[in-house]
């Protein structure tokens, strides 16, 4: 363990909806709330002014716009979102190269092993945690100039508790946790707290009467491993008394995404089964989205009664992240499999990774849309004649536009023919809202702006700022 707080943890704050609401002028105070707005969407990520009304993270869209009916409910543009993150990781790496991205929004950084190092490896105790701070406090104000957007660092001797430190400092703060006090902070917090301790484990522990993370560390080592195995409960007696060696690794590039769960009683029945299979694709798809990637290969795991483990896979002809296509997938790798016994543990993963596309997810919400309005499409057909292959331009909320006369904009929502568009930028004040055809051809896609103008590669593009006035 570090005698100086030098690993530092950035999460960013709401990112997705953050990111939407500098983009969009409009938005700006206003509740927002990124996620699928098909029938069977799930909230990505939801703004500050949203989290008041009681929505959050994988809660159901149906759910989440009964609670707040007035908010903006966007699809992803994870092409905005990556341009944002490229940006902040740059600012990590001129602090260190040990850099450890764990998604789109969030990182460790070793500040040993960057320019500073030196330093903070000759001053005194209290100097190098003043230089710490300093240059956390530098990072925050860097992230503030060059994209608007917020950030949230916690700074610890260890990766555990620089996590565990910019959770306390949400949102817009920063907070630093004195190497040695790791246990006076871990102990009243819930078991939960601890990295790998899901919903299962925390019942197994619940039952042992083990509710807060001191009780593990007075349980001690072997009454935890008797519980949870010998590698898992070492583990989490290890975290639990604040210990943690785990080194800042640079550029982590997974293999794989995926998601488990073990189950208290063996599943022996074949549709519970399959709906597990379910759950545990869409949790895979939300952490594939998140850290912005697609996948090629879908994998099943089976750990069966006997603790006999089997894998499944199947290739598809290219990377996706859409929902639909991987739950179907790893449904029909389930059916195929023997459950006779009963099964354990289940697992859905997604390998042979690729760069997140934004054709991907429009790919994705047009499927949602058109399953939607499949029943009304249907009345359009005439039995008469088969009718003529009608391509039909359909646009997503929060999508980026460009319109020959009116310039830049951002579909507020479109339906019955045609769209409506508020034409505004990140740089301009709130602007108008006109409607248009649906194939209006003045109105095509577009790239998404940047959030700061002087980095508009296009600097004959005016934005449309003074429709906005």
């Amino acid at each position: 363990m570090r005698s100086l707080p030098s690993i530092i943890h950035l999460d960013m704050d709401a990112f997705f909806a953050a990111v939407e609401q500098a983009a969009k002028p409009s938005l700006r105070g206003k509740p927002v709330i990124v996620g699928g707005l098909g029938g069977r969407g799930v909230v990505s990520t939801a703004s500050y002014e949203a989290r008041k009304f009681g929505v959050h993270s994988a809660m159901p869209m149906a759910q989440a716009r009964r609670l707040c009916p007035n908010a903006a409910f966007l699809s992803g543009r994870f092409e905005a979102y990556r341009q944002v993150s490229e940006t902040v990781m740059g600012l990590l790496r001129e602090l260190s190269p040990l850099v450890q991205p764990l998604s789109l929004d969030e990182a460790f950084v070793d500040l040993e092993a960057g320019p500073y190092g030196p330093v903070l490896a000759e001053t005194d105790h209290d100097t190098g945690e003043r230089l710490v701070l300093a240059l956390a406090e530098d990072l925050r104000a860097d992230i503030q100039r060059l994209t608007g957007l917020t950030g949230s660092v916690g700074a610890a001797g260890s990766k555990l508790m620089a996590k565990i430190a910019s959770e306390q400092a949400k949102p817009d703060g920063l907070v630093l946790i004195e190497p040695g006090q790791e246990r006076a902070v871990l102990g009243p917090m819930p078991v939960r707290a601890l990295p790998g301790i899901g919903p299962a484990t925390e019942q197994v522990l619940r039952r042992a009467g083990l509710n807060t993370v001191a009780d593990l560390a007075e349980a001690g080592e072997t009454e935890l491993v008797q519980l949870l195995g010998r590698a898992h409960g070492a583990g989490i007696h290890q975290m639990a008394i604040g210990l943690d060696e785990r080194p800042v690794v640079a550029d982590q590039d997974a293999k794989s995404v995926s998601v488990e769960d073990t189950y208290e009683v063996d599943l022996a029945d074949r549709e519970r089964v399959l709906r597990e299979v379910e759950a545990l694709a869409a949790r895979c798809v939300r952490r594939l989205r998140a850290a912005g990637r697609s996948g090629r290969t879908v994998v099943l795991k089976v750990r069966r009664f006997d603790f006999s483990t089997l894998t499944r896979s199947e290739t598809l002809g290219g990377p996706t992240d859409d929902e639909s296509v991987i739950t179907a997938t790893a449904r029909r790798l389930a059916e195929q499999v023997d459950i006779t016994g009963g099964v354990r543990l289940l697992g859905v993963g997604v390998a042979q990774l690729a760069d997140y596309t934004q054709e991907d997810l429009f790919a994705q919400a047009l499927r949602e849309e058109a399953a939607e309005h499949a029943e009304a499409a249907e009345e359009v057909e005439t039995a008469e004649e088969e009718p003529e292959a009608v391509t039909v331009r359909r646009w997503m909320p929060g999508q980026d536009v460009q319109h020959a006369e009116f310039g830049p904009g951002w579909v507020q929502g479109s339906g019955v023919g045609r769209v409506t568009v508020r034409f505004e930028t990140p740089w301009s004040g709130p602007g108008r809202v006109r409607t248009f055809a649906v194939d209006d051809p003045a109105l095509e896609p577009t790239r998404p702006l940047p959030l700061r103008q002087d980095e508009d590669p296009d600097p004959d593009t005016d934005g449309g700022a003074d429709d906005g006035r």
